[in-house]
């Protein structure tokens, strides 16, 4: 890519440390960063504006580390964060570690202590007592770069980190001094993919077992997302049904007939999982964040993953197979053609005689066992997708609204159109997401749904909504506290304790912050308020209270 400068003032020419990072970035085909420009990071700064580099500036660096996640899904690329050093990293950390564990390539980049000052304790302003160690412990790979030079190798690298393997964030330390220094060297540039050589020998006995099966299921994992042809063609030609993880949601449209929706958690979905003969998992980590104390213990259990750390967590594999799952799944089809598996599909279903395997009777048990878990939210889900478009974006919290409702009465026509975090369960992230899935697809309607709880975690991203022009909507279940550690709390036979909380009048507090605010007065009306609201310019509050 050539390095467009759209100011040619003698100060933003200034080429030193701070351009070897902002020409590095662009170099790799980055158009926006989210982030909060500092005393250290300013020579970043000086040079975004002249190479066409938007800058989203956020209220707290963990809401831009939300944001750049959200933003990585939809846009397809590593998104990007730029903090100042010391608190402003340290902030953005929990973000890292939402984007380590659901595997998102994220790339956090932040200004660092003075060159030999680093570990003295000495008193510098944003001192703190190790930052790359911090960091280091919440991502795939980090480095602290010595000249510029070293900071342009080292954000290359850092694209080729996330761009192989498993994706994941990297983090890049760069010393406030060398950002001021002066730079005249190249542009380092990262090199190509790197993947897995596949095993045909394992692929052809993948193929067979699943030829030979009488009960085949598949299970979509987060690491199917770029594979979502390969899956549908797959399942097509062997009429196998799909469940998805929650990061899986949408890889094989949730409409299609053979889709049985992201239910994985449900105990009726793992009873027909284990009697499966030959379970092709695709990107999973069999988690008990995906399972809920349940355990996958077919005997015929086929893994694909890129990270060959996974193919034996969890679940034994029958077979594993360490590959892209774009290739591998290619791979066993065209073994499965090759042997005859039909073109075109049969109806979708099991074999004859087969009462306890009827497609129709298992999707109808997975909706039983779904509305008794979350009755309470299935309403305004359902409500929601009926009014809003097909295409939808839709961001999730760790709000009961999310995990018992929209997992499972959303559904999504595509992969990345539900945004979550099923494993770190983090608090506060649906608006900042939504924020990042919206700058990256400007246009398609984006709502969040979520709890006042998780709101009050990042009420203060709406103010970047407001500031960037986002019509984004943001729809919040207020049942005034936590509920799900109240409902714990019962559980055990406690009185509720530090869960009953004030909330704010959210429509007031919206109002003032510049944003719509609007009440609700039930699932059919906040529907309808959502849908009206698409078309408004900035972001909408709609509050609907829940007992």
């Amino acid at each position: 890519m050539t390095i467009t400068e759209t100011d040619e003032s003698p100060t933003s020419l200034h080429r030193n440390g701070g351009a070897a990072v902002a020409e590095t970035l662009r170099e790799h085909g980055v158009d926006t960063i989210f982030g909060i420009p500092g005393t250290h990071n300013l020579e970043i700064y000086r040079h975004l504006v002249r190479l066409g580099i938007r800058p989203v500036t956020h209220r707290h660096e963990q809401g831009a580390g939300y944001a750049a996640d959200g933003y990585s899904q939809v846009a397809g690329k590593p998104g990007v964060v730029i903090t100042t050093s010391g608190p402003g990293t340290l902030n953005a950390m929990v973000a890292a570690g939402t984007s380590y564990a659901e595997s998102r390539p994220v790339l956090i980049i932040s200004s660092g202590l003075p060159s030999g000052t680093e570990h003295l304790d000495g008193g510098e302003l944003h001192d703190t007592k190790d930052t790359l160690a911090a960091m280091a412990s919440m991502t795939e790979w980090s480095t602290r770069a010595s000249t510029p030079q070293e900071a342009t190798e080292a954000i290359a690298h850092a694209f080729e980190v996330m761009r192989t393997g498993r994706p994941r964030p990297v983090y890049v330390e760069i010393p406030s001094d060398v950002l001021a220094q002066e730079w005249g060297g190249e542009v380092a540039r990262a090199g190509g993919i790197l993947t897995p050589t596949l095993d045909e020998a394992l692929v052809r006995q993948a193929a067979l077992l699943l030829l030979g099966a009488t009960r085949p299921a598949i299970i979509a994992g987060g690491g199917s997302r770029g594979a979502d042809a390969e899956l549908r063609r797959l399942a097509e030609r062997l009429s196998v049904p799909v469940i998805s993880t929650c990061n899986g949601k949408g890889v094989l449209p949730e409409d299609h007939p053979l889709s049985l929706g992201a239910g994985i958690r449900l105990r009726s979905a793992q009873v027909w999982l284990n009697a499966s003969d030959a379970l092709l998992v695709v990107g999973s980590e069999l988690g008990d964040s995906d399972l809920w104390e349940g355990k996958i213990t077919s005997p015929g259990v086929i893994r694909i993953d890129i990270a060959d750390s996974q193919l034996a967590l969890n679940a034994p594999a029958r077979i594993a197979i360490h590959a892209d799952a774009a290739e591998a799944l290619a791979a066993i089809d065209a073994v499965l053609a090759r042997h005859g598996a039909l073109a075109e599909p049969p109806e979708p279903g099991f074999p004859d005689g087969d009462p306890d395997g009827d497609l129709a009777k298992l999707k109808a048990a997975l909706d039983a066992e779904a509305r008794a878990d979350g009755e309470t939210w299935y309403e305004l889900n359902a409500e929601l997708r009926r009014a809003l478009p097909a295409d939808t974006i839709i961001t999730g919290d760790s709000s009961q609204v999310t995990y018992f409702g929209t997992v499972h009465f959303f559904p999504v026509p595509n992969k990345n159109s539900f945004l979550y975090m099923p494993r770190v369960a983090t608090l506060g992230y649906a608006l900042p997401a939504a924020i990042g899935a919206q700058v990256a697809r400007p246009g398609a309607p984006v709502i969040a749904l979520l709890g006042d709880g998780a709101l009050m975690f990042s009420i203060q991203e709406l103010v970047t909504a407001v500031e960037q022009q986002l019509p984004i909507v943001v729809v919040v279940a207020n049942n005034g506290g936590y509920r799900e550690i109240r409902d714990q709390q019962a559980a055990r036979g406690m009185a509720p304790v530090g869960v009953d909380l004030h909330v704010p009048d959210l429509v007031a507090l919206a109002n003032a912050i510049g944003a719509t605010g609007e009440r609700a007065e039930n699932a059919q009306d906040a529907a309808a308020r959502a849908r009206a609201a698409l078309g408004r310019r900035g972001p909408t509050v709609i509050s609907l209270d829940f007992p």
